[in-house]
Formats: C-alpha cells, sequence, structure tokens
C-alpha cells in the first residue's frame, strides 16, 4: 500500500543546514524559455537534414510515409510497391519509374533507424 501513498518528508533538525523555503520556484539567473509572442529567438541549428536529398527522392520519401501502401520496414522500395500493386492498393506509377532508374536507393526512409 506504500507504494499508493505519496512519503513525507523528514523534518529538518536544528542542527541540519537547510534552505530557507522561497517564495516561487522562479530564480531570476534561470534563463527563460522562448514562448509564443516572446521576441527571444534561438539560433539556428547547423544540421543539414538534406544529405543528397532532390525532387525525386522527396516522391520516395512520401511513399515511405504513406500508410496506404503497407509497412516499409524491412523490405525494400521496390517490393512494397510490387506488393501494393498486387493488392489493387494502386500505388504511384510515377514511383515505379523512380524506383527502376539507377539513381534512387532502393531502402526505405526508415531502413537502419527503426
Amino acid at each position: 500500500m506504500k507504494a499508493f501513498y505519496r512519503q513525507r518528508k523528514k523534518k529538518a533538525t536544528a542542527n541540519s543546514k537547510t534552505k530557507p523555503p522561497s517564495s516561487s520556484s522562479f530564480s531570476p539567473k534561470t534563463p527563460r524559455a522562448a514562448s509564443l509572442g516572446s521576441d527571444v529567438s534561438q539560433a539556428p541549428a547547423s544540421v543539414n537534414l538534406q544529405d543528397d536529398y532532390d525532387k525525386d527522392e522527396e516522391v520516395l520519401r512520401q511513399f515511405d510515409l504513406d500508410i496506404a501502401y503497407g509497412p516499409c520496414s524491412g523490405m525494400s522500395r521496390m517490393a512494397r510497391w510490387e506488393r501494393a500493386s498486387r493488392l489493387g492498393l494502386n500505388p504511384p506509377k510515377e514511383v515505379e519509374q523512380l524506383l527502376n532508374s539507377p539513381n534512387v536507393r532502393p531502402q526505405c526512409l526508415w531502413d537502419s533507424r527503426i
């Protein structure tokens, strides 16, 4: 039953040094977070999110993210397109043309990330 009830703090003794309770938890030394309508701005992150990313890859990534064609983990993009075609889900023909070209990655967006 003890797991359901909060434990009470022990009272401080006269010999122990304790910090006097403050009236609020806000400390002026703590930096404030930016909020809606705030004039505080954050420096942009210097991360390159578009590694080898072009229009064709955008179409293929949208295909990877579309759950209408079934899960894509553990299989190549072409295998997923063929499975969707066999099941009558009508995957885009543009994706098939892109997958048959030599300059695309055969693995899905989530390959080796999950």
